[in-house]
């Protein structure tokens, strides 16, 4: 695994955290929406809660590695930690997981198909015949959020012509290179940011809310929703009010991480929205009032539950 980022490494070697025992929160590869979130939370752990952490960005979900001990913390969305813990969707026949724990639960992913803003491309449909990236190897949730989209318009990756890639960042590469006629991202990532920079523009296009088609995507993505979204800064690609899926970001942790660690990292998490905000800006629709909404499947951290019972949120 390597190690990409340390927050904030000057902070810290002028600090009394320096002798004190490293927090790992391994993520999907830099530039993806849940590496950058993790720098705002690994910011507020060091400056808030105290705790000397790192962000470890790599291929892969980073499931493996909190199982294994090898990190104490990931990011993922609500759906495939669920998949994963019980051995279900893209994790079918692999057995349940005894040592992942739900931490919290943050704003919602808000993820969409971008295409170049001058692409004659209108709707999720008119992407049949289109080149998409497929197989995602180092991340198969990226081809199931992909084919949410498509199922919304009554299609599947059966109706385009896929293109293989190992990541959703390589992904962003090939969309600049034109090997690709869209890119599946989140909004707000700064991957998007440098592809709109570099085509000369995206523009998201807009899921349609029928209830058939919202059926069919919460059948691949369970606990998934339809949002609306309207025009912001920091949000390329958005230029009127658009209907995007959207799925929970949620926290896990190894059971043997200490109630003491997690404890201090929710609370910090809880009592600091602005700071977080302040270093990613998608943490804006962040409710602290809503970091216990649980996950079907995934037990919650002694640690968290004991914060939030102080709190009075958890359900």
């Amino acid at each position: 695994m390597r190690l990409l980022s340390l927050v904030p490494l000057l902070a810290l070697l002028a600090s009394p955290l320096v002798n004190a025992q490293t927090v790992g929160i391994v993520t999907t590869p830099a530039g993806s929406y849940s590496n950058s979130a993790a720098q705002a939370i690994a910011k507020v752990m060091v400056d808030k809660a105290k705790l000397r952490t790192v962000v470890q960005a790599q291929a892969g979900t980073g499931f493996e590695e909190v199982e294994t001990g090898a990190a104490d913390f990931n990011l993922t969305n609500s759906f495939d930690i669920t998949f994963y813990v019980t051995g279900t969707g893209d994790y079918a026949g692999k057995g349940t997981k005894q040592t992942m724990r739900h931490v919290a639960t943050f704003n919602p992913f808000r993820v969409g198909m971008h295409v170049r803003a001058d692409s004659p491309i209108q709707s999720i449909a008119e992407l049949k015949g289109k080149r998409l990236s497929s197989d995602f190897n180092a991340q198969k949730t990226i081809a199931r959020i992909i084919e949410a989209h498509l199922s919304t318009a009554g299609i599947s990756y059966k109706d385009i012509k896929g293109v293989p890639t190992p990541n959703v960042v390589r992904q962003a590469e090939d969309f600049k290179s034109g090997r690709v006629d869209a890119l599946f991202f989140a909004l707000g990532s700064a991957a998007v940011k440098d592809a709109s920079a570099s085509v000369g523009g995206v523009r998201v296009l807009d899921v349609q809310t029928d209830a058939e088609g919202v059926k069919r995507a919460q059948a691949l993505l369970p606990g998934a929703y339809i949002i609306q979204v309207s025009p912001a800064p920091g949000l390329d690609g958005i230029t009127k009010p658009t209907h995007l899926i959207g799925f929970d970001m949620a926290m896990a942790a190894n059971a043997k991480v200490s109630d003491e660690v997690v404890y201090r990292t929710v609370k910090a998490l809880y009592e600091n929205k602005a700071d977080l905000v302040a270093t990613f800006a998608p943490f804006g629709p962040f409710d602290p009032k809503l970091m216990a909404k649980p996950l079907d499947g995934v037990a919650l951290h002694p640690g968290a539950a004991k914060f939030y019972q102080e709190m009075g949120i958890l359900r």
